[in-house]
């Protein structure tokens, strides 16, 4: 299961969450995670205007606050290894990959 987001993606194969960041003038940054290790999941649906994200919550740490302002459009920073912001487009595909994670979770 795959979600495209803005640069980067989300992979999740039943087990294993890959989250994909690429910036510009960066290296690819590739971070995974257990679904039976997330706490908790967060989906802020795209809009016309404004970016959503898929964020995942973790044992021990705080979900990533929204930054405010009219770039940011009220998602997590980009450097938060644990969310991904999505294009509208991929508002299905990020909603059954929350599902399927919360199944996974138990």
């Amino acid at each position: 299961m795959d979600v495209k987001g803005v640069q980067g993606s989300i992979h999740f194969d039943g087990e294993w969450i890959t989250i994909v960041k690429r910036q510009i003038g960066q290296p690819e940054a590739q971070f995974k995670i257990r679904a039976v290790d997330v706490t908790g999941t967060r989906l802020k649906p795209a809009t016309r205007l404004f970016h959503g994200y898929v964020q995942f919550v973790l044992p021990g740490s705080a979900p990533a606050a929204e930054a405010g302002g009219l770039l940011a459009g009220g998602r997590p920073p980009q450097s938060d290894p644990h969310s991904l912001s999505i294009r509208r487009s991929s508002n299905d595909a990020a909603t059954k990959l929350i599902a399927a994670v919360e199944q996974a979770r138990g």
